[in-house]
């Protein structure tokens, strides 16, 4: 098996190059790549060998698949709405590329895409942006301004083709950035002098959403250099946008015409017009849009009716050259969102890393947020994702860049703790647990604390053999019990842990690598809810409880049930990404029993704080706000059947929670009567 990953392994590698490197020389070099690239993903998946590797599909890439499939999902169901429109059923087939998300993320895993691999690829974009430029004056026997004189395209659309040869450019520069920083001088210079090369050939498509993007891709290159030259790299951004601009003739004749005239020119009050049309199309179908052929059907019906002039069915039938109009106007407010969805979702888990401490990763982070930037600013005057070409770029570098990203930082992990980590766990009747919780602890741990308070199981006789210190105590309540576990930890810092809860393999490297070098105070472990056999990632496991903190200062709160570790003021909190696996219960049953004694607890907690529900509704509205918040807000509905359950249990929890405080005013006032 192992065989078999490296043997494809190559040819992988060859096929992202073709893809990204080839795709403005012949859109069927991308789409034939990009399709090879899914089927090698879907025999891996067959296979699960990539599983058997002992790979964790991070919960990040997860989310990209989401909104890849939802903006299919949702053309799916458009298209249903109008009746299986033929002109809707093609745009259906561009959009249907977007299912091929998951198996590319399992090919370019398994080939173990880093970021040299992604960056020679789009250097070889460059190389072929070039390469196009020459084609096109060695045709013209070396005739510079015939080619300068025109809108250059490169043999495909102009604006198309600006577009991506921008945001090809751009990202090269990234790339030798990254070269350069990993000493590899030669690399570096061949990729920064191919990328300012493509940039400036893109600048000869006169795409004036080049000019928009412009500025915002050179921005996110500034987190990639030295703090001292960041403000450098700003004060020369309006610089080159100001070159930018003056060297277009477009543009300078779009501004002249709007400081003489008071309009842009004829082909921007043609768009203007489009994006009117599609404005009035959504707000008249805003539930499920006018159906994906639906923009098509009204142009062509304005002209027939003698509303538009006829030159309409030659350049504006397809779409109104605005992604989101576009969008709202064919599918309603369900485009709309999937629309934001495949933007900022990507957006914003790259944004995340890009001042990561692990080099390639920033790098990859900058290129990610390039991508989604410039879609986001190529969409103002583009229907960007009707366009087989764009969408499919698109497709293939979100998920070569999302792979090779998160490959990046589980590498990255490789430094030795040096601080002595003290683990508290508090205890109860936890024998089915307290074994591997404390093993797990142990890959952290040079001291092991556990406080019981009265098990009547083994959980005692089990602790004995791997705690260092273990006492047995009364019950005060978490908060006291978790303070008293503290007091005794001797530790530079310490992890909180609960008998439910196992450090995996992952997050204990990643835990000791910042631990050698802490960047932050306290760290936040994110959970991994583990119940009936299924891993959740989304809903409750979205949420990352402080565990991990400088012990200097530190103490927990008093509270009954839900104490909060204190932290004092000024103090640095970071979230790590490895997971902390919770096994909330044994079965549905457990979990019944479990959610009721802490909604009681809940109870007695805000009365003693004095807190009052004056009527049931309130109750009820937050059960059915916490549903919402863990269902929707925060993706539960990922998760399947567990999730749905999972939702409706912690809705319950703070319904009864609410009804309990409500039931403790009650007998007071009874009494009273």
């Amino acid at each position: 098996m192992t065989d078999t990953h490296a043997k494809s392994r190559p040819v992988f590698h060859a096929l992202l190059i073709v893809g990204l490197g080839g795709g403005l020389i012949s859109s069927s070099l991308i789409a034939a790549s990009t399709l090879l690239l899914a089927i090698g993903g879907m025999v891996i998946s067959y296979r699960k060998s990539l599983y058997a590797r002992g790979w964790d599909k991070p919960k990040e890439l997860r989310l990209l698949h989401f909104a890849f499939w939802f903006f299919f999902v949702v053309s799916l169901a458009s298209w249903f709405a109008e009746g299986f429109d033929y002109e809707g059923g093609k745009n259906l087939g561009t959009h249907a590329r977007f299912i091929l998300f998951w198996p590319l993320i399992i090919a370019l895993t398994s080939a173990r895409i880093r970021a040299t691999g992604v960056f020679i690829a789009f250097g070889a974009a460059s190389i072929s942006i070039l390469a196009l430029l020459l084609a096109a004056i060695a045709a013209r026997q070396g005739a510079l301004g015939a080619v300068m004189n025109q809108r250059f395209g490169g043999g495909i659309n102009p604006i198309s083709f600006g577009n991506l040869a921008l945001l090809t450019g751009i990202i090269t520069v990234a790339g030798s950035l990254h070269f350069f920083r990993a000493k590899r001088q030669a690399l570096g210079t061949a990729l920064l002098i191919g990328g300012i090369s493509a940039a400036l050939v893109s600048m000869l498509s006169e795409t004036r959403s080049n000019l928009v993007a412009l500025p915002f891709l050179l921005l996110l290159l500034v987190p990639l250099f030295s703090k001292k030259l960041r403000v450098a790299a700003i004060v020369l951004v309006p610089l080159v946008l100001v070159t930018a601009i003056a060297t277009s003739d477009r543009m300078s004749d779009s501004l002249n015409g709007l400081i003489n005239n008071g309009y842009l020119d004829k082909g921007m009050d043609i768009r203007l017009d489009m994006w009117r049309q599609a404005s009035d199309l959504f707000l008249n179908n805003p539930g499920m849009g006018a159906g994906l052929g639906g923009y098509t059907h009204l142009i062509e019906s304005a002209v027939e009716d003698g509303n538009l002039p006829p030159m309409y069915l030659d350049c504006c039938t397809g779409h109104p050259h605005n992604d989101l109009l576009n969008n709202a106007a064919t599918r309603g407010i369900p485009g709309i969102l999937s629309w934001a969805f495949l933007i900022f979702i990507p957006l914003g888990l790259f944004a995340r890393h890009l001042f990561s401490g692990h080099a390639p990763a920033a790098h990859l982070a900058a290129a990610g947020s390039m991508v989604s930037i410039g879609y986001l600013m190529f969409g103002l005057t583009e229907s960007t994702f009707d366009r087989s070409l764009l969408l499919t770029f698109y497709l293939l570098a979100i998920a070569t860049i999302g792979s090779a990203l998160y490959t990046e930082l589980s590498a990255s992990y490789q430094r030795q703790r040096n601080r002595k980590v003290s683990a508290t766990i508090i205890t109860k009747n936890e024998e089915d647990h307290i074994a591997d919780c404390l093993k797990s602890a142990r890959l952290v741990a040079d001291e092991i604390i556990v406080l019981d308070s009265g098990s009547t199981d083994r959980t005692v006789d089990i602790a004995r053999e791997y705690a260092d210190i273990l006492e047995v105590t009364d019950w005060p309540g978490f908060g006291i019990q978790k303070q008293r576990a503290l007091e005794k930890a001797t530790g530079d810092w310490v992890l909180s842990l609960d008998a439910d809860e196992r450090v995996t393999p992952e997050l204990a490297r990643e835990i000791n690598h910042h631990l050698a070098a802490p960047d932050a105070d306290a760290y936040k472990l994110p959970w991994a809810v583990t119940i009936y056999g299924s891993r959740l990632d989304f809903g409750r496991s979205g949420r990352a409880p402080l565990r991990l903190f400088r012990r200097e200062g530190v103490s927990f709160s008093d509270a009954l049930v839900h104490e909060r570790i204190l932290i004092p003021e000024g103090r640095k909190i970071k979230t790590l990404r490895g997971r902390l696996t919770h096994y909330t219960h044994r079965d549905f049953g457990h979990s019944l029993e479990k959610s009721a004694k802490y909604a009681w607890l809940g109870s007695l907690e805000k009365h003693r704080r004095g807190k009052k529900t004056r009527t049931m509704l309130y109750p009820t509205l937050r059960g059915l706000m916490t549903f919402i918040q863990v269902y929707f807000i925060r993706f539960g509905f990922l998760d399947g059947a567990v999730g749905y359950l999972t939702a409706v249990t912690y809705a319950q929890v703070t319904f009864n929670k609410y009804a309990g405080l409500w039931t403790l005013e009650r007998p007071g006032r009874e009494l009273n009567s």
